[in-house]
């Protein structure tokens, strides 16, 4: 029994902390059991061919994933035609489980500002300051858009409301999915009828791609234009226009011109 215990404390002493087999292992055997070099290579190649394929599988199951589905759309629509204020709007979000990102996120992100304003502004994502104060365009890119509206006399507090595409942070701030943002369009498309502004600006890709998802042209293209738009929740076509994320600004200043030249037109066509 001594001898037993001496050896388990030298194993202890030697850094062996957990058995692995219940039997020790004969390397000395297994080397020369060892099978001969080729058919180790064809045992590797088969290896490789399963985990290619595995991961074929992998990124099939991404692709599919990423296509909306009819069912979580059909709940969303659903909770999003009982919705007959801005209050309960929230409130059917707030309670919808049809979009995964609501578990990883801190906070439903909503809408800021003066919801009886003529000018809403629907913009892309919440990021980490959003999502952490539950607030709209907060965090540096909030600042600077915050920045540019009042170069034209829009504030948050008296003639602007902002809302999102997505209404919850997605994990490190990737892109949102096909189905991410199929599932949260009625919420976006409701929330329009219920502001029914005299304009719309689509601030950012992800914002463009939620309200006009068969439209591949970029911000690029279509700033500085404005076109009509409807949805199944208004009876009558709203102007609407596309803008720069501030967050591209930012990484892109030279581009602020082209900005303060869509706000001068953005505020031309609110005064006529």
């Amino acid at each position: 029994m001594q001898e037993l215990l001496n050896t388990l404390d030298n194993f202890v002493r030697a850094g062996v902390d957990e058995i692995i087999q219940d039997k020790a292992r004969n390397l000395l055997e297994e080397q020369h059991n060892k099978q001969p070099n080729n058919t180790k290579i064809i045992k590797q190649d088969v290896a490789s061919k399963n985990t290619n394929n595995q991961l074929n599988i992998k990124k099939e199951n991404l692709i599919s994933e990423a296509v909306p589905t009819n069912k979580l759309i059909l709940a969303a629509k659903d909770a999003a035609d009982k919705a007959g204020n801005l209050e309960e709007l929230k409130a059917n979000l707030a309670s919808f489980d049809g979009c995964a990102l609501a578990k990883t996120a801190n906070n439903l992100v909503f809408a800021d500002g003066n919801e009886n304003s003529d000018l809403l502004l629907i913009g892309e994502a919440p990021g980490a300051s959003e999502d952490e104060q539950g607030i709209p365009f907060c965090g540096i890119s909030g600042k600077l858009l915050d920045d540019i509206f009042k170069a034209i006399d829009r504030k948050r507090e008296t003639n602007l409301y902002i809302t999102n595409s997505i209404f919850w942070r997605p994990p490190g701030n990737r892109r949102p999915t096909a189905e991410e943002i199929a599932v949260c369009r009625p919420f976006v498309e409701k929330h329009i009828a219920l502001i029914d502004p005299q304009l719309i600006i689509l601030v950012g890709s992800t914002a463009l791609n939620s309200i006009f998802p068969e439209n591949e042209q970029t911000i690029s293209k279509i700033r500085g234009t404005f076109m009509k738009y409807k949805n199944p929740y208004l009876d009558k076509e709203l102007d609407i226009t596309a803008i720069f994320h501030p967050s591209y600004l930012l990484r892109q200043p030279g581009k602020k011109a082209v900005m303060w030249d869509d706000m001068l037109k953005v505020r031309n066509f609110l005064q006529g």
